[in-house]
């Protein structure tokens, strides 16, 4: 795969990303509203995925330089980042 290609698929990547995070964004904030137990939880659950998150991407991009495929480390971060999304999107949806 080209380089061009490759920043094509990031870019159609990053639109379905921010798509599907909107809504997972509007679930959270109909539970936020809600109040009571569930919407701390929620909330500390926001907190400690973002932070866990972000220490799985940076151990990804390191790992991708590391083995020489740097160029691949953005398109495997907004995989991981979606994959967390949509799970999110299923437990809020239940």
């Amino acid at each position: 795969m080209t380089y061009a290609n490759l920043w094509l698929r990031l870019n159609l990547d990053l639109m379905q990303l921010s798509a599907e995070a909107s809504g997972v964004v509007a679930l959270r904030m109909m539970k936020l509203a809600a109040g009571g137990a569930a919407a701390t939880a929620e909330a500390e659950r926001i907190v400690a995925e973002k932070v866990a998150a972000a220490a799985e991407v940076q151990v990804q991009a390191w790992s991708s330089a590391v083995a020489g495929a740097a160029h691949l480390a953005p398109g495997r971060a907004v995989a991981h980042v979606r994959r967390k999304v949509r799970a999110n999107r299923r437990r809020l949806t239940r």
